[in-house]
């Protein structure tokens, strides 16, 4: 699998720990995020990330920022995207098996890099349920 990653600073220890354990599973991992702990702004890699992911450059893509909301929020403006915040197993699970998410994003904050990996691990071994959430996943995008 083609996995896509960003990170902003709060997220360069788990984003680099990430690839190494990905890439030592068989996947490619595409790094759109910052390699520096260095102040930055999130919005700058979650549009790299997003457009990676609707264009079909990458399978998948993981996303870590302090709290995963700024990601989340920015990820999710793309329609091509739905990026489900995780903040422990059971969560990773479900925005995969009930909302189909193709980026999982992380609080690098707020859960430990064990925690992380469990969540990672869960999120991509999950199969989309479909029925039911596929109908509501078909009404998500905003039409005028």
């Amino acid at each position: 699998m083609k996995i896509g990653i960003c990170n902003d600073h709060a997220g360069v220890e788990y984003k680099l720990k990430l690839i190494k354990y990905l890439s030592g599973k068989g996947h490619e991992v595409v790094n759109f995020g910052t390699d520096t702990t260095e102040s930055c702004d999130y919005p700058d890699f979650a549009h790299l990330l997003a457009g990676a992911v609707e264009s079909g450059k990458v399978d998948a893509g993981i996303a870590i920022c302090g709290t995963g909301n700024g990601m989340a929020i920015t990820l999710n403006k793309h329609q091509g995207v739905r990026a489900g915040l995780a903040w422990n197993t059971p969560v990773a699970h479900l925005v995969k098996e009930h909302n189909n998410a193709n980026v999982l994003v992380v609080p690098a904050r707020f859960a430990s890099y064990h925690q992380v990996v469990a969540m990672v691990r869960e999120w991509m071994v999950t199969e989309f349920a479909g029925g039911r959430h596929q109908r509501r996943i078909d009404k998500i995008a905003a039409t005028l």
